[in-house]
Formats: structure tokens, sequence, C-alpha cells
């Protein structure tokens, strides 16, 4: 383990289960609810997806803080994981985009983390049993204190967080030097992560950035091309604006495009659903089939709830007839929503994903067509 690494520590799980290590990072205690990431690379876009607010996350690579930390990579301003558990922390980071150590980051945040040997164990703990209440402490010593404490934490499920999360106010992003704006998107911020806007902005996008409060009339008065609706946490059964901002916009007749908890909100504005995963699916090697092509595309997932639909054939909807786009290959859950008669879709994984993999980043093309499709505005 790294010279960083400290004394000792506990992670405790909500059935009891107790895991003993060694500090990593900042020192503390920490409570969330503790999911795996099966991811082999991308820690620091893990690290900074606002998806991760108030979850311990363990991380199955063994080695983690290999590449350091450097500032042109996070997804957010801020670390948003409550908590981190790794197996082996990176004695030296090795990458000449490194600017400090993983360690040094966490600290710096003040990120309760723990190096602990366990992690497969851990992992199939929470795999058998589901995600659960947990707490990583450097200072408390007894399990039983630990345990006590994290049952009176609120639970994932009835969590509105995307609030949270958001921006506080609208800001723009802008397409490269270089490359024409075409289209205008409003993107609502229910968690978005910055390489979000950027894909859309390399495809001729000027990208407005709303909070997640935004309403209907909010989003339509900007009169945009096409309406974007991103990925975020907690619970969607609880998201009731971000939903009731939807379903305007889907009065409206705009093209919509979604994304993870956006895939979530369209299933709700649609009458569908959701329902929380025994486990959840978080990592980057995630295979989804499209319904129509029969494509499969390996993805990047971070979700712990998904959309309740028919999975065999198109179904009414308030909005026109729909169907289930993609399905996941590993437990046949939805993976993605499009309307058969309206420019919207959506996908339960993430087509922009930094660290890869870059199967799905055609979706951001598709959505651009969806624009270009539309009529011309009458001349005023």
């Amino acid at each position: 383990m790294s010279e960083e690494t400290g004394g000792p520590a506990i992670l405790v799980l909500e059935d009891g289960r107790v895991f003993r290590g060694r500090s990593f990072g900042a020192t503390g205690e920490t409570f969330g609810e503790a999911v795996f990431n099966t991811g082999m690379t991308g820690y620091q876009e893990t690290l900074t997806d606002p998806s991760y607010h108030r979850q311990i996350v363990a991380m199955t690579a063994p080695h983690i803080g290999n590449t350091g930390v450097n500032d042109d990579d996070p997804e957010s301003g801020r670390i948003w994981v409550a908590g981190y558990v790794v197996r082996e922390p990176a004695r030296i980071p090795s990458n000449w985009r490194a600017q400090r150590t993983l360690d040094e980051e966490l600290r710096r945040q003040n990120v309760v983390g723990i190096a602990l040997t366990g992690t497969r164990a851990l992992t199939r703990h929470l795999r058998d049993r589901g995600a659960m209440r947990a707490a990583v402490s450097t200072v408390e010593t007894d399990p039983e204190a630990l345990l006590a404490r994290i049952l009176e934490q609120p639970r994932m499920a009835g969590s509105d967080l995307a609030a949270e999360v958001s921006t506080d106010g609208a800001y723009e992003i802008l397409p490269p030097e270089g490359v024409a704006t075409r289209f205008h998107v409003a993107a609502v911020d229910l968690g978005i992560k910055a390489m979000t806007p950027q894909r859309l902005a390399e495809r001729g996008c000027r990208v407005t950035v709303l909070p997640a409060s935004a309403t209907a009339e909010e989003i339509l008065a900007l009169d945009p091309d096409g309406v974007f609706f991103s990925n975020g946490p907690g619970d969607p059964a609880t998201a009731d604006r971000p939903v009731e901002a939807m379903r305007g916009v889907l009065d409206s007749g705009k093209p919509l495009f979604g994304i993870c908890f956006g895939n979530q909100i369209l299933g709700r504005s649609l009458g569908l659903g959701t329902y929380k995963l025994p486990f959840g699916h978080r990592g980057v090697n995630q295979p989804v089939i499209d319904t129509r092509t029969k494509k499969v595309a390996i993805t990047s997932q971070n979700h712990g709830f998904a959309v309740d639909a028919p999975l065999d054939a198109p179904f009414d909807t308030p909005y026109g007839r729909a169907e289930v786009s993609h399905i996941g290959l590993n437990d046949q859950v939805v993976e993605g929503l499009r309307l058969l008669d309206r420019p919207v879709f959506s996908v339960q994984f993430h087509p922009e994903a930094a660290a890869g993999p870059h199967d799905a980043a055609e979706l951001f093309d598709e959505f651009v067509d969806l624009m270009s499709d539309q009529p011309a505005p009458a001349a005023k």
C-alpha cells in the first residue's frame, strides 16, 4: 500500500458485516449506500460523477490510483462519492498528466476511504444481499456503535437528490473553435457529467444547461431545437418536478433525448413505473442490445433504479406508441425507450463515457439527426 495509507479503519454494512482495513484518503467517518463499480479504469470519472452522491463506492479492480489525478478529467467541480473503498492503492502514480496522487486528492476534498484486502468478498456480499447502507470510519472502533448510527441513515429508495447536485443557475457550453453552431439544446441538469454537453458541442450544438428545477415553460422559453435530460442520483419515483417538466416538453413536440436518470424520467412521463435494482449496474463493461438492429454495445453505466416496461412489443402511452429500444444482456433490464410517433428517445447507459467505452457515442448523432429532421422555423 502507499506510504500515505494510514491507521486502522472499518467498513460496516447495515446487515452487520464488518470489514477491517487501513485508512486511505481523509480520516473521519462517512455514511452512504454501499455499491460496487466493475470498471478497470476511469476512477476519476467515477469519483466526480454526481450520480454517486451519497454512495460509498467499492472498486473491484485491484489497483486504483495508478495514473494519479489531474484537473482535466473530472466530470464535475468536486468529488461526489460519500466514501471510497479500494483493495490496493497505487504506491506511486505513473502518468505524464498526473498532477497529484489519488490519496492527496481524497484528503484535499475530505473524502474518507478505506483500503482493504477483502474487496472481492465485499462485492460478492453486495451482489448476493444487495446494495445497502454502510459507513466507513477511522475514528469509531466499535462496529456495533457504528451500526446503530447506520440504521438511522435514510435509504436510497425514496431519496430526492437531483436538486442537491444540480447547477444553481443556467450556463452555456459553446461548440469548439472551428465548429459551426447548428442547433441550440436545452439540457436539464439532474446531475450532469461535464463530458455530456461537450459531446453535443462537438457536434455543433450550443448547449444551455438549466437547473433541475427548470419548468417546461422555462425550458421552452429558450426555443431550443432539442431538449436533453441528464443522468443524476436518487430515486426517480421522487422526481415529480422533472417529470412534469418533461411532459411539457413532450407536449411541445420538440426532439428529446435522455440518459440514465433521464431515461427513468421519460419512463415515468410515459406512465411507466420504476423500481430499485438489487445491486445496480456500475462499470464500463455492461452489454446491451439494440432491439431493432440486434447490435450489441459495451456500455458505461451507473444506476440503481430501472424502468418497468414491456420488453416484447410496442405499448401505448399518452404520447403515442413506444417501445423498449435497448435491453441489458446480463439481466434483461430496460436500457432504453423510444417513442414511435415523436422524435423522442432515451437510454439507461452513458454514451458520453469519458473513460470509455465509446460504442454508443453515435446516439449523440441520432439526437442531432432528429433535430435536423424538424421543419425550419417560420420566418418572422
